[in-house]
């Protein structure tokens, strides 16, 4: 008998730092699933992120198994990694808080290409441009 899909459950934790604290014990709680076991498998999958934001999409079966899906970080942590800012502009058409280049929007497109609704790589650049302009940032070269 195939297994039957009860919850897919999205959460955002810090890589290779998740706890059974909330999100990740409030979400996965109410299925049943062994909390422990999550941690662990996701800590060991995203040492190497060390605690960049990590969303992570989890599948809950009916025998309380489980199996998860790692996405790319959120194009705004990405962006403001590279331009080095704690956090977007209040204002973003008035206040501008940092720069980012062509090249760096690039590397972010080529890091999240996955997980974007865009057809190339030219079209996910541009994705990954609005929202570095909707955050105060601007992009340069």
């Amino acid at each position: 008998m195939a297994k039957q899909v009860v919850a897919q459950i999205k959460v955002q934790v810090p890589g290779g730092q998740a706890t059974p604290a909330p999100p990740v014990g409030t979400a996965l709680g109410p299925h049943g699933v062994n909390i422990g076991q999550f941690v662990q498998q996701f800590n060991d999958k995203t040492k190497d992120l060390n605690g960049m934001i990590c969303p992570v999409v989890i599948t809950v079966y009916n025998d309380r198994s489980f199996d998860f899906i790692l996405k790319s970080p959120p194009a705004a942590v990405l962006l403001k990694q590279a331009a080095k800012i704690a956090k977007g502009a209040h204002n973003p058409k008035d206040e501008k808080v940092g720069t980012v280049t062509k090249e760096q929007v690039l590397d972010i497109a080529k890091t999240k290409f996955e997980d974007l609704n865009a057809g190339s790589l030219e079209q996910a650049s541009k994705i990954i441009e609005g929202t570095a302009r909707s955050m105060g940032l601007e992009v340069v070269g």
